[in-house]
């Protein structure tokens, strides 16, 4: 059965999943990198890059399962941009050089729609105006019959999760405090949402947690 899914979306231990003034320099808002450093150190990740060695265990096993069975992708402008607001021109190409470990249509929410952009490896980004609801549905098609992965940012997720549209969530804390940032719960009631967690596992780097949607 198809699912729409958050998988590896880590968060600090005071709830914040991105840092303040995200920029070209601070792609997750200052301090916002040192989140995801349990993934950073996975075997998965690094041959995602290119590169050898990383380490297994709980971290690698949970990076690599949250690409299992994706068809699609959704992100929040800011995943893909470091600013918001009309494209200054069309030469920003994502964070990720011209092979992006997605492999699939990517679809960008943004208020400023510009041409699809195809880039190496089967990754397709569309950048795409309108309801969410509708951009979901958009995806679900495409990713024919595999589910759909919402990649953030904190704004895209809450607003996702206010809808009751997503199946599952995984969440990663990381062991740090930014102190000030872009908050994941903040006015959100998960349980009258529908949502439980159904999972808790705890690795030296990260706490992980998993959340379902009630039927």
């Amino acid at each position: 059965m198809q699912r729409v899914r958050i998988e590896s979306f880590t968060i600090s231990l005071d709830g914040y999943g991105a840092g303040l003034d995200q920029s070209l320099e601070h792609p997750m808002g200052r301090g916002g990198e040192g989140l995801h450093e349990w993934a950073f150190r996975s075997r998965f990740f690094r041959r995602t890059q290119g590169l050898e060695g990383g380490e297994g265990g709980l971290d690698d096993e949970i990076a690599e399962r949250g690409f299992d069975n994706l068809g699609a992708w959704i992100l929040g402008r800011n995943m893909f941009a470091p600013r918001s607001g009309p494209w200054p021109d069309e030469t920003w190409r994502g964070w990720w050089g011209e092979n992006p470990p997605y492999h699939c249509p990517v679809f960008v929410l943004t208020h400023h729609a510009r041409p699809s952009l195809e880039m190496e490896g089967g990754t397709i980004f569309h950048f795409v105006e309108g309801d969410i609801g509708a951009v979901l549905k958009t995806a679900l098609e495409a990713a024919r019959g595999r589910d759909v992965r919402i990649g953030g940012g904190v704004s895209t997720i809450r607003q996702y999760l206010r809808a009751r549209l997503v199946d599952e969530m995984h969440v990663a804390v990381s062991p740090i405090l930014l102190g000030s940032g872009e908050s994941l719960y903040a006015g959100l009631d998960l349980p009258a949402l529908g949502y439980h967690c159904v999972e808790g596992r705890m690795s030296e780097h990260a706490a992980h947690y998993t959340f379902r949607k009630r039927v």
